[in-house]
């Protein structure tokens, strides 16, 4: 039994995957298509088939009002992707710090819009219900404008009602006198 392998790849868009394999007589070719190639009518065994079908995921504009910076952003996030992922990938700098949803960092106030947020645990669900949410480990669920918030004032609003002489202040001194006895 005689088997012999030609592999031929071409770079580019649209490119496909040839294999053929010859035994004996008998020749099989076998191609690797790209997406678009495999979405489109195919005929099996002389009858025509439907292409095949994937779920499109919708596609919503989100409007990011940054405070801070004093700047405005508006870009396109699909609604399975995280909006600060997608920010992030079109270049567009927003804040952040842990990526988990576990701190304040990248929180936001919903002027409009829904955010679905089920791994935000950095701020309470008392907070969700007042219209924040987390861009970390936001997926959009239609076009939404946001605006940051100061991370101090959402920490202070989730935390504050446990610290009641209020926000803590930094005590150079004792800290000066804490790291002198090390």
């Amino acid at each position: 039994m005689q088997m012999a392998t030609d592999l031929s790849i071409s770079s580019g868009f649209g490119s496909s995957l040839l294999r053929h394999f010859s035994r004996g007589s008998r020749r099989h070719r076998f191609a690797a298509k790209t997406k678009a190639e495999l979405q489109s009518t195919v005929e099996v065994s002389g009858r025509s088939a439907a292409p095949a079908r994937t779920a499109a995921v919708q596609v919503h504009r989100v409007t990011v009002n940054d405070r801070q910076r004093g700047v405005v952003h508006q870009f396109l996030v699909p609604e399975d992707q995280y909006i600060l992922h997608t920010a992030e990938s079109q270049e567009i700098s927003l804040p952040f710090a842990c990526r988990h949803g576990c701190c304040t960092s990248c929180a936001v106030r919903v002027k409009s819009g829904k955010i679905r947020q089920p791994e935000a645990l950095g701020i309470s669900a008392e907070l969700k219900s007042k219209g924040y949410a987390l861009l970390c480990v936001g997926f959009p669920s239609s076009d939404i404008e946001v605006e940051t918030q100061d991370e101090d004032e959402v920490y202070w609003l989730q935390f504050g009602r446990y610290f009641a002489r209020g926000p803590i202040e930094r005590d150079d001194y004792a800290l000066e006198l804490a790291m002198g006895d090390e």
